[in-house]
């Protein structure tokens, strides 16, 4: 899952070298200016660090819908889009911000000023694995692959909650957090059989109003070490069960560079379904796999469909080799992503993009036997992110939001949910004064709205119904 694998690096490894590296931002992200908070967004900050207590008449209020089955219309009234000075309303119809008046009748939700951010998008999860919300797990040493998931399967007949409800558990908690899809990455191995694609699977059914799941058929106790993995990652495909199929370090674990990515390709060319490797080699054990990936990728027309995650042989390449393996990987349509624990493992995420590499930012494992560290709150991980790149300017702060929002909405093939007519109406809400100071701060996600819908009130789900909270300013749009 996290582990640099190769044999010559292996001795003497800490907890943290065994964790995946950071992702850099994505893109060139658009400058806000918005600086402070001003009028009624003036009387709801407390001092610098502190939140006001809202009162009654501060809540977000709603009221019910009244179209009467006609378009589904709701109006976000005295929203301020990325932090804006001015608070503007969000007219929503259907699911996608219009531009256009609200129909007569249009539910009327007064935000108070609040700050709308769109909700971001978890590249790289592994939310079987999990077990947030049991009772606290003391974990063993380990320091391989192998003993990880030795771990691993311990820890999966310890648990006493089923798979699939501690996946759902997890899932919904990063809805509330204002996470609208994820990449999961389910093991798959005899140990486990098919139990984790079914539980994710039956999680992403039960919250498929809220979030866009894609299930990754994960081999993390190898593909050939392990005998009957190769079967079932068969089956998960041919049953439609899961969305890629995954692999990891050809040559420093499974110790089979051709016959692993040959099984994995195979897998993917039979049954129409993407692939997502975990390469956690380094240097040119890496690059030799990377660059067998990429022959792959172009030789059965993958392009589009390939994910290498982690990926720790690139940085620190030298320019040049890194802008010509950057043309590669664009020109075979392969795409990265990384998580943020450390600064020496931050992608070139700039660069990248430059050539059109799409990089999305992930959670990786969350409170499993290999740490007891993560929470699924994206908004987290890209203040994570910026702290390890030493952000400082409001534009690296900017920039390391977008990198969790826009680079795992591309990498997912998903519209950019950026607030403007068109768009999803997928967004959070939030106290604040800017995005710079949001993503430092970290606030209590009031609201979150998935496709128009409320899905999430004070970090905790409200289902498909909405539950509505009455206070002042509540009105039905005119004509």
């Amino acid at each position: 899952m996290h582990a640099e694998s190769t044999a010559s690096a292996t001795a003497g490894l800490s907890r943290r070298s065994m964790l995946a590296g950071a992702a850099a931002v994505a893109g060139t992200a658009a400058t806000l200016s918005a600086s402070a908070a001003t009028g009624a967004q003036a009387a709801e900050a407390g001092p610098a660090g502190t939140t006001a207590a809202p009162s009654a008449a501060d809540r977000i209020t709603e009221q019910p819908d009244r179209t009467g089955g006609h378009a589904r219309a709701t109006v976000f009234k005295n929203v301020r889009p990325y932090g804006a000075q001015h608070p503007v309303d969000l007219t929503v119809v259907d699911g996608l911000v219009t531009a256009g008046p609200a129909p007569r009748g249009a539910k009327v939700v007064d935000c108070k000023g609040r700050i709308a951010l769109p909700t971001l998008v978890d590249a790289h999860i592994h939310p079987d694995k999990t077990a947030w919300g049991e009772p606290w797990v003391t974990r063993n040493p380990a320091s391989s692959i192998a003993e990880y998931t030795e771990e691993d399967v311990k820890l999966y007949h310890a648990l006493r909650t089923p798979l699939k409800k501690r996946a759902e558990r997890l899932m919904g908690h990063a809805v509330a957090q204002g996470t609208r899809a994820m990449r999961a990455h389910v093991d798959v191995a005899p140990a486990y059989d098919l139990v984790g694609v079914e539980g994710v699977g039956s999680a992403r059914r039960a919250l498929r109003h809220a979030l866009d799941v894609e299930i990754v058929a994960f081999p993390q106790h190898g593909v050939v070490r392990t005998p009957g993995t190769k079967e079932l990652l068969e089956e998960a495909a041919r049953t439609g069960a899961i969305d890629r199929v995954g692999g990891i370090d050809p040559i420093g674990f499974d110790e089979a560079l051709d016959e692993q990515l040959d099984i994995v390709f195979g897998i993917a060319d039979r049954h129409g379904v993407g692939v997502d490797i975990h390469l956690h080699e380094r240097a040119a054990t890496g690059m030799e796999s990377l660059r067998g990936i990429i022959a792959r990728t172009k030789a059965l027309s993958l392009q589009g469909k390939v994910t290498v995650s982690h990926v720790f042989c690139v940085p620190g390449l030298p320019e040049r080799e890194l802008d010509r393996l950057a043309a590669e990987l664009a020109n075979a349509g392969i795409s990265l992503t990384t998580v943020a624990p450390s600064s020496d493992l931050v992608l070139p995420i700039d660069r990248l993009r430059e050539h059109g590499v799409e990089v999305g930012l992930g959670s990786d494992g969350v409170r499993d036997s290999w740490s007891p560290f993560g929470n699924a709150d994206m908004l987290h991980r890209s203040h994570l992110l910026a702290w390890v790149r030493d952000a400082r300017l409001d534009e690296e702060l900017e920039a390391a939001f977008r990198a969790g929002a826009d680079g795992g909405a591309r990498l997912l093939g998903l519209p950019e949910a950026d607030l403007k007519p068109g768009s999803p109406a997928d967004f959070l809400l939030v106290r604040g004064e800017c995005l710079p100071q949001i993503l430092v701060d970290l606030p209590r996600r009031e609201m979150v709205v998935r496709g128009g819908r409320i899905v999430a009130r004070d970090g905790e789900l409200v289902g498909r119904s909405i539950h509505v909270r009455l206070g002042t300013d509540v009105g039905t749009a005119g004509p």
